[in-house]
């Protein structure tokens, strides 16, 4: 009986030791899992400087991948307040450029001072909110801060959490 016992002990050891090795591992690869891609951890922030951005004229620069449009509002482009970006040179429309109807990118047309989507005719004003077309809301604005002329893409400021995202 000695032996019987003895090699039962080793059995239910070693599968103990197997279960608990893949356990280890197993959780060691759902942590992977969780954490951001590096390339997500380093796209986190975008820093624009907008003080070299002429009057009615429209940038754009990439945040995580999605194109943001950064437009220098002119004198005879409609303001507003519940959208309107303000730093030491000026107002801007600052909006992640993709249209809110299928995702396609709209395209400045500063002749008539709106945002054009190609795909299905949805347009938007200076101030990218919609106003023709399959549109069902304005752009969204990415969060940001401001210092002087610097803004940061992915920090949400004090100038961020005052806009609203509504028309």
């Amino acid at each position: 009986m000695s032996k019987e016992m003895d090699r039962r002990d080793f059995i239910g050891l070693a599968f103990g030791g197997v279960a608990a090795i893949g356990g280890i591992a197993s959780l060691g690869a759902m942590k992977q899992t969780w954490d951001p891609l590096p390339s997500v951890v380093s796209a986190g922030f975008t820093t624009v400087d907008v003080s070299d951005i002429k009057d009615g004229e429209m940038r754009t620069v990439e945040w995580r991948g999605k194109p943001v449009f950064v437009l220098k509002k002119s004198a005879d482009m409609p303001t507003c307040d519940k959208r309107d970006v303000v730093a030491e040179s000026g107002r801007y429309t600052v909006v992640i450029g993709i249209c809110t109807h299928l995702g396609c990118i709209p395209s400045w047309n500063g002749g008539e001072k709106l945002f054009k989507c190609a795909c299905h005719g949805g347009e938007f004003d200076p101030c990218a909110k919609n106003t023709f077309g399959p549109p069902p809301r304005p752009m969204d604005i990415p969060p940001f801060s401001i210092t002087g002329n610097k803004m940061v893409l992915g920090e949400e400021g004090p100038e961020y959490k005052k806009l609203s995202t509504e028309a």
